[in-house]
Protein backbone atom coordinates (compact mmCIF):
# COMPACT_ATOMS: atom_id res chain seq x y z
CA UNK A 1 0.00 0.00 0.00
CA UNK A 2 2.84 2.39 0.83
CA UNK A 3 4.47 1.72 -2.55
CA UNK A 4 1.19 2.27 -4.38
CA UNK A 5 0.51 5.49 -2.46
CA UNK A 6 3.94 6.85 -3.31
CA UNK A 7 3.60 6.34 -7.06
CA UNK A 8 3.13 9.57 -8.88
CA UNK A 9 5.10 11.65 -6.38
CA UNK A 10 8.66 12.81 -7.01
CA UNK A 11 11.50 11.51 -9.14
CA UNK A 12 15.05 10.61 -8.11
CA UNK A 13 15.58 12.70 -4.98
CA UNK A 14 13.28 14.32 -2.51
CA UNK A 15 11.12 13.95 0.53
CA UNK A 16 9.64 10.52 1.02
CA UNK A 17 6.48 12.08 2.48
CA UNK A 18 3.48 13.65 0.81
CA UNK A 19 2.78 17.34 1.07
CA UNK A 20 -0.94 17.08 0.33
CA UNK A 21 -1.79 14.58 3.08
CA UNK A 22 -4.74 15.96 5.09
CA UNK A 23 -4.02 17.23 8.56
CA UNK A 24 -5.41 15.23 11.47
CA UNK A 25 -5.90 17.72 14.28
CA UNK A 26 -3.57 19.63 16.63
CA UNK A 27 -1.29 16.66 17.28
CA UNK A 28 -0.48 16.27 13.58
CA UNK A 29 3.14 16.58 12.57
CA UNK A 30 4.13 16.31 8.90
CA UNK A 31 7.30 14.31 9.52
CA UNK A 32 5.86 11.94 12.13
CA UNK A 33 3.18 9.22 12.21
CA UNK A 34 0.24 9.86 14.56
CA UNK A 35 1.73 7.92 17.51
CA UNK A 36 5.01 9.83 17.36
CA UNK A 37 3.18 13.14 16.88
CA UNK A 38 1.21 12.53 20.07
CA UNK A 39 4.41 11.54 21.87
CA UNK A 40 5.94 14.84 20.74
CA UNK A 41 3.01 16.74 22.21
CA UNK A 42 3.54 14.93 25.54
CA UNK A 43 7.25 15.74 25.41
CA UNK A 44 6.51 19.44 24.86
CA UNK A 45 4.15 19.44 27.85
CA UNK A 46 6.84 17.77 29.97
CA UNK A 47 9.34 20.44 28.97
CA UNK A 48 6.96 23.26 29.95
CA UNK A 49 6.39 21.52 33.29
CA UNK A 50 10.18 21.27 33.69
CA UNK A 51 10.67 25.00 33.06
CA UNK A 52 8.07 25.99 35.68
CA UNK A 53 9.39 23.43 38.16
CA UNK A 54 13.04 24.50 37.84
CA UNK A 55 12.17 28.16 38.31
CA UNK A 56 10.48 27.34 41.63
CA UNK A 57 13.31 25.01 42.67
CA UNK A 58 15.92 27.70 41.96
CA UNK A 59 14.02 30.21 44.10
CA UNK A 60 13.52 27.74 46.98
CA UNK A 61 17.17 26.65 47.03
CA UNK A 62 18.40 30.27 46.92
CA UNK A 63 16.38 31.09 50.06
CA UNK A 64 18.14 28.46 52.20
CA UNK A 65 21.52 28.10 50.42
CA UNK A 66 23.71 29.69 53.11
CA UNK A 67 27.45 29.00 52.72
CA UNK A 68 27.15 25.31 51.81
CA UNK A 69 29.23 24.21 48.81
CA UNK A 70 26.87 21.31 48.13
CA UNK A 71 23.87 23.65 48.20
CA UNK A 72 25.63 26.01 45.81
CA UNK A 73 26.30 23.02 43.54
CA UNK A 74 22.65 21.99 43.55
CA UNK A 75 21.52 25.59 42.94
CA UNK A 76 23.77 26.08 39.90
CA UNK A 77 22.73 22.64 38.67
CA UNK A 78 19.07 23.69 38.80
CA UNK A 79 19.82 26.87 36.86
CA UNK A 80 21.62 24.97 34.10
CA UNK A 81 18.79 22.46 34.15
CA UNK A 82 16.71 25.12 32.39
CA UNK A 83 18.98 25.08 29.32
CA UNK A 84 17.89 21.73 27.76
CA UNK A 85 14.10 22.20 28.10
CA UNK A 86 14.24 25.74 26.72
CA UNK A 87 16.42 24.55 23.81
CA UNK A 88 14.03 21.68 23.09
CA UNK A 89 10.98 23.95 23.14
CA UNK A 90 12.63 26.31 20.67
CA UNK A 91 13.71 23.39 18.45
CA UNK A 92 10.19 21.89 18.54
CA UNK A 93 8.89 25.14 17.06
CA UNK A 94 11.65 25.76 14.51
CA UNK A 95 11.99 22.22 13.10
CA UNK A 96 8.46 22.30 11.63
CA UNK A 97 9.29 25.12 9.23
CA UNK A 98 9.13 24.13 5.58
CA UNK A 99 12.35 24.04 3.52
CA UNK A 100 13.15 27.32 1.80
CA UNK A 101 15.81 28.88 -0.40
CA UNK A 102 18.24 29.39 2.47
CA UNK A 103 17.64 25.96 4.05
CA UNK A 104 16.65 23.58 1.24
CA UNK A 105 16.99 20.54 3.52
CA UNK A 106 14.63 22.01 6.11
CA UNK A 107 15.22 22.81 9.76
CA UNK A 108 15.38 19.29 11.19
CA UNK A 109 18.88 19.70 12.55
CA UNK A 110 17.80 22.31 15.07
CA UNK A 111 16.97 19.25 17.21
CA UNK A 112 20.65 18.25 17.04
CA UNK A 113 21.61 21.79 18.03
CA UNK A 114 19.29 21.51 21.04
CA UNK A 115 21.10 18.29 21.95
CA UNK A 116 24.41 20.13 21.64
CA UNK A 117 23.16 22.82 24.05
CA UNK A 118 22.28 20.17 26.61
CA UNK A 119 25.62 18.40 26.22
CA UNK A 120 27.60 21.64 26.63
CA UNK A 121 25.51 22.52 29.71
CA UNK A 122 26.26 19.13 31.27
CA UNK A 123 29.98 19.26 30.52
CA UNK A 124 30.37 22.90 31.59
CA UNK A 125 28.49 22.30 34.83
CA UNK A 126 30.58 19.27 35.71
CA UNK A 127 33.87 21.04 34.98
CA UNK A 128 32.92 24.18 36.88
CA UNK A 129 31.73 22.32 39.97
CA UNK A 130 34.74 20.02 40.01
CA UNK A 131 37.15 22.96 40.02
CA UNK A 132 35.08 24.86 42.60
CA UNK A 133 34.88 21.86 44.93
CA UNK A 134 38.60 21.12 44.59
CA UNK A 135 39.51 24.71 45.49
CA UNK A 136 37.22 24.61 48.52
CA UNK A 137 38.61 21.26 49.67
CA UNK A 138 42.25 22.24 49.20
CA UNK A 139 41.80 25.57 50.98
CA UNK A 140 40.32 23.81 54.00
CA UNK A 141 37.33 26.15 54.06
CA UNK A 142 34.88 25.11 56.80
CA UNK A 143 31.26 25.76 55.77
CA UNK A 144 29.07 27.19 58.48
CA UNK A 145 25.49 25.90 58.71
CA UNK A 146 23.98 27.86 61.57
CA UNK A 147 20.47 28.34 62.93
CA UNK A 148 17.52 30.26 61.53
CA UNK A 149 14.34 31.60 63.10
CA UNK A 150 11.38 29.65 61.78
CA UNK A 151 7.85 30.12 63.13
CA UNK A 152 9.28 31.81 66.18
CA UNK A 153 11.70 28.97 66.97
CA UNK A 154 15.43 28.49 66.39
CA UNK A 155 15.96 25.72 63.81
CA UNK A 156 19.17 24.31 62.37
CA UNK A 157 19.42 25.64 58.82
CA UNK A 158 20.37 22.18 57.59
CA UNK A 159 16.76 20.99 57.88
CA UNK A 160 15.31 23.62 55.49
CA UNK A 161 18.27 22.88 53.21
CA UNK A 162 17.38 19.19 53.11
CA UNK A 163 13.74 19.99 52.38
CA UNK A 164 14.79 22.30 49.51
CA UNK A 165 17.15 19.65 48.14
CA UNK A 166 14.43 17.01 48.23
CA UNK A 167 12.12 19.37 46.34
CA UNK A 168 14.80 20.05 43.72
CA UNK A 169 15.76 16.39 43.24
CA UNK A 170 12.86 13.95 43.75
CA UNK A 171 10.60 15.29 40.92
CA UNK A 172 13.51 15.22 38.45
CA UNK A 173 13.80 11.45 38.93
CA UNK A 174 10.29 10.98 37.50
CA UNK A 175 10.69 13.70 34.87
CA UNK A 176 13.89 12.08 33.59
CA UNK A 177 12.32 8.62 33.32
CA UNK A 178 9.30 9.97 31.44
CA UNK A 179 11.49 11.96 29.03
CA UNK A 180 13.77 9.01 28.31
CA UNK A 181 10.79 6.82 27.37
CA UNK A 182 9.55 9.47 24.97
CA UNK A 183 13.08 9.98 23.58
CA UNK A 184 13.14 6.32 22.51
CA UNK A 185 9.78 6.65 20.75
CA UNK A 186 10.79 9.87 18.97
CA UNK A 187 14.48 9.09 18.34
CA UNK A 188 15.10 12.43 20.04
CA UNK A 189 18.64 12.77 21.35
CA UNK A 190 17.96 16.26 22.68
CA UNK A 191 15.22 14.83 24.88
CA UNK A 192 17.54 11.98 25.92
CA UNK A 193 20.19 14.56 26.85
CA UNK A 194 17.60 16.42 28.93
CA UNK A 195 16.71 13.14 30.67
CA UNK A 196 20.40 12.76 31.56
CA UNK A 197 20.39 16.31 32.90
CA UNK A 198 17.45 15.37 35.11
CA UNK A 199 19.41 12.34 36.31
CA UNK A 200 22.27 14.68 37.19
CA UNK A 201 19.79 16.89 39.08
CA UNK A 202 18.46 14.19 41.39
CA UNK A 203 21.92 12.73 41.95
CA UNK A 204 23.20 16.22 42.77
CA UNK A 205 20.38 16.72 45.24
CA UNK A 206 20.94 13.44 47.05
CA UNK A 207 24.71 13.96 47.21
CA UNK A 208 24.15 17.49 48.52
CA UNK A 209 21.89 16.12 51.26
CA UNK A 210 24.71 13.79 52.33
CA UNK A 211 27.09 16.76 52.33
CA UNK A 212 24.79 18.86 54.52
CA UNK A 213 24.32 15.98 56.96
CA UNK A 214 28.09 15.43 57.02
CA UNK A 215 28.72 19.07 57.93
CA UNK A 216 26.12 18.79 60.68
CA UNK A 217 27.99 15.80 62.10
CA UNK A 218 31.27 17.72 62.09
CA UNK A 219 32.84 16.42 58.86
CA UNK A 220 33.64 19.75 57.21
CA UNK A 221 35.10 18.09 54.12
CA UNK A 222 31.90 16.16 53.35
CA UNK A 223 30.30 19.23 51.78
CA UNK A 224 33.03 19.84 49.17
CA UNK A 225 33.54 16.10 48.60
CA UNK A 226 29.84 15.67 47.81
CA UNK A 227 30.05 18.55 45.31
CA UNK A 228 33.05 16.97 43.60
CA UNK A 229 31.37 13.56 43.34
CA UNK A 230 28.37 15.23 41.73
CA UNK A 231 30.66 17.09 39.33
CA UNK A 232 32.47 13.93 38.20
CA UNK A 233 29.25 12.15 37.27
CA UNK A 234 27.80 15.22 35.52
CA UNK A 235 31.04 15.81 33.60
CA UNK A 236 31.16 12.19 32.45
CA UNK A 237 27.61 12.40 31.07
CA UNK A 238 28.50 15.69 29.39
CA UNK A 239 31.50 14.17 27.60
CA UNK A 240 29.43 11.21 26.39
CA UNK A 241 26.70 13.52 25.07
CA UNK A 242 29.23 15.77 23.33
CA UNK A 243 30.79 12.78 21.61
CA UNK A 244 27.37 11.66 20.40
CA UNK A 245 26.20 15.02 19.07
CA UNK A 246 29.52 15.79 17.34
CA UNK A 247 29.28 12.44 15.55
CA UNK A 248 25.77 13.29 14.36
CA UNK A 249 26.86 16.73 13.12
CA UNK A 250 29.67 15.02 11.17
CA UNK A 251 27.09 12.86 9.35
CA UNK A 252 28.02 9.65 11.12
CA UNK A 253 25.89 6.61 10.40
CA UNK A 254 22.78 6.76 12.65
CA UNK A 255 23.10 5.37 16.16
CA UNK A 256 20.39 4.69 18.73
CA UNK A 257 19.24 7.28 21.27
CA UNK A 258 21.53 5.93 24.00
CA UNK A 259 24.52 5.79 21.59
CA UNK A 260 25.07 2.14 22.45
CA UNK A 261 24.72 0.58 19.01
CA UNK A 262 24.22 1.33 15.32
CA UNK A 263 20.65 1.87 14.17
CA UNK A 264 19.62 -1.23 12.14
CA UNK A 265 17.68 0.82 9.57
CA UNK A 266 20.61 1.02 7.11
CA UNK A 267 21.10 -2.74 7.14
CA UNK A 268 17.36 -3.46 7.04
CA UNK A 269 16.74 -1.12 4.11
CA UNK A 270 19.62 -2.66 2.14
CA UNK A 271 18.24 -6.15 2.73
CA UNK A 272 14.69 -5.09 1.80
CA UNK A 273 15.89 -3.52 -1.46
CA UNK A 274 17.90 -6.59 -2.46
CA UNK A 275 14.77 -8.71 -2.01
CA UNK A 276 13.01 -6.78 -4.82
CA UNK A 277 12.86 -9.01 -7.91
CA UNK A 278 14.48 -6.44 -10.22
CA UNK A 279 17.40 -5.49 -7.91
CA UNK A 280 20.83 -7.07 -8.30
CA UNK A 281 22.63 -5.10 -5.56
CA UNK A 282 21.93 -2.07 -3.38
CA UNK A 283 23.94 0.23 -1.17
CA UNK A 284 22.44 2.62 1.39
CA UNK A 285 23.97 5.40 3.44
CA UNK A 286 22.01 7.53 5.90
CA UNK A 287 22.75 10.44 8.22
CA UNK A 288 20.79 11.96 11.07
CA UNK A 289 18.87 15.23 10.82
CA UNK A 290 17.33 15.56 14.25
CA UNK A 291 14.56 12.98 14.54
CA UNK A 292 14.82 11.86 10.93
CA UNK A 293 17.30 10.38 8.46
CA UNK A 294 18.44 11.72 5.09
CA UNK A 295 20.58 9.74 2.70
CA UNK A 296 21.39 8.16 -0.66
CA UNK A 297 20.57 4.80 -2.22
CA UNK A 298 22.49 3.27 -5.13
CA UNK A 299 20.64 0.41 -6.82
CA UNK A 300 22.02 -1.89 -9.53
CA UNK A 301 18.98 -3.18 -11.50
CA UNK A 302 18.91 -6.41 -13.49
CA UNK A 303 17.82 -4.43 -16.57
CA UNK A 304 17.06 -0.86 -17.59
CA UNK A 305 13.27 -1.13 -17.76
CA UNK A 306 10.93 1.45 -16.13
CA UNK A 307 13.53 3.58 -14.29
CA UNK A 308 11.00 6.15 -13.04
CA UNK A 309 8.64 3.55 -11.56
CA UNK A 310 11.53 1.75 -9.89
CA UNK A 311 12.89 4.97 -8.40
CA UNK A 312 9.51 5.72 -6.86
CA UNK A 313 9.23 2.16 -5.62
CA UNK A 314 12.56 2.42 -3.79
CA UNK A 315 11.56 5.67 -2.13
CA UNK A 316 8.19 4.27 -1.08
CA UNK A 317 9.83 1.14 0.33
CA UNK A 318 12.26 3.27 2.36
CA UNK A 319 9.39 5.28 3.84
CA UNK A 320 7.33 2.19 4.58
CA UNK A 321 10.26 0.53 6.35
CA UNK A 322 10.83 3.29 8.91
CA UNK A 323 9.07 6.65 9.43
CA UNK A 324 12.42 8.28 10.19
CA UNK A 325 13.65 7.81 6.60
CA UNK A 326 12.35 11.13 5.30
CA UNK A 327 14.54 12.12 2.36
CA UNK A 328 16.45 9.73 0.11
CA UNK A 329 18.16 10.33 -3.22
CA UNK A 330 17.81 7.21 -5.39
CA UNK A 331 20.20 6.40 -8.23
CA UNK A 332 19.89 3.48 -10.62
CA UNK A 333 23.48 2.73 -11.58
CA UNK A 334 25.32 0.37 -13.85
CA UNK A 335 27.00 -2.53 -12.09
CA UNK A 336 30.41 -1.30 -13.24
CA UNK A 337 29.83 2.03 -11.45
CA UNK A 338 28.70 0.45 -8.19
CA UNK A 339 31.40 0.21 -5.53
CA UNK A 340 30.40 -1.12 -2.11
CA UNK A 341 33.76 -0.11 -0.65
CA UNK A 342 32.76 3.57 -0.96
CA UNK A 343 30.42 3.20 2.01
CA UNK A 344 32.02 0.52 4.18
CA UNK A 345 29.98 -0.61 7.18
CA UNK A 346 31.41 0.28 10.59
CA UNK A 347 33.53 -2.35 12.24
Amino acid sequence: RAIAAARGRGHGCGMATTADEPRRGPAYDAEMPPDQARAMQRAIRLEWISVVYFVTAIAFTALVMGQSQAMKTAWVDDMLGLVPPISILIAAHVRRRAPDGAYPYGYHRCVTIASLCGAVALFGLGLMLLVDGAITLCSGEHPDIGDVRLLGRSVWLGWPMIVALLYSSVPTFFLGRAKHRLARVLHDKALASDALMNKADWMAGLAAILGVIGVGLGYWWADAAAGMLIALDIGHDGVENLRTVVGDLMDRRPRDVDDRDWEPVTRDLTAALERLPWVLRATVRLREHGHVFFGEVDVVPLDQAEPLRRTREVRALARALDWRVQDVCVQLVDGREHHDDRWPPPG
